[in-house]
């Protein structure tokens, strides 16, 4: 499995997040840091169907070690990011990251198997467009799915969203309906088009290591 340091993942996030910034801002990188600190201090998760952490490992390393990511858990920091621009508090987007992260995780490898050429193939994906149809770019679009309270993610009623990753819209609908029984709140995020971009980044990096420049 190929791993890289956390210069490598801010970099190849950069390059998606803040195109025209020749290297990753202060802001970006407090960000992504902000996001492994609460992952690190949060408790572990224990649950049957959720990971123990959002962007490390079985074990997350303690201050001062030097880290490396899977190309998985570069992904979640990007995703984790993209919570956190919607507007959830960051334990909650670390929570819904934990939770979701044996699909996701799943979900990820099966998609990074596509020939691009096919994935992004304009015109079958104009072909194959049905009216009515949400647009996506690309021919398998995965969607992480949060059916929050009827008041959007910081719901009168206290409850966590119910979180799922879906393959199509179909699915995204039928687990909307089946948890929200028309009175939630839905926001889907596509996840293989920025999966690939991502991959395609992180590919172009070299790590850095301590004590060089």
């Amino acid at each position: 499995m190929l791993r890289y340091k956390r210069n490598q993942v801010e970099e190849a996030i950069s390059r998606l997040w803040e195109p025209k910034s020749p290297k990753p801002t202060q802001g970006l990188r407090a960000r992504i840091k902000r996001l492994l600190e609460a992952d690190r201090g949060l408790p572990a998760s224990h649950g049957a169907k959720s990971a123990p952490f959002a962007f490390f490992g079985a074990e997350a390393p303690g201050r001062g070690f030097e880290i490396w990511f899977s190309s998985y858990e570069a992904f979640a920091l990007l995703a984790g990011l993209r919570l956190l621009e919607h507007g959830w508090p960051q334990g909650l987007a670390v929570s819904i990251m934990r939770d979701v992260r044996p699909a996701m995780e799943e979900q990820h490898k099966r998609i990074l198997l596509h020939d691009p050429k096919w994935l992004f193939d304009r015109e079958a994906i104009r072909k194959n467009a049905r009216e009515g149809d949400f647009a996506f770019d690309n021919q398998d679009p995965v969607l992480l799915t949060i059916v929050s309270g009827s008041a959007g993610p910081a719901s009168e009623h206290g409850g966590p969203p119910e979180c799922q990753v879906c393959q199509g819209s179909a699915a995204a609908m039928a687990f909307f309906r089946q948890v929200s029984r028309g009175r939630g709140a839905l926001s889907m995020f596509e996840v293989t088009s920025p999966a690939h971009r991502l991959a395609r980044e992180l590919e172009k990096t070299e790590p850095r290591f301590r004590g060089r420049g």
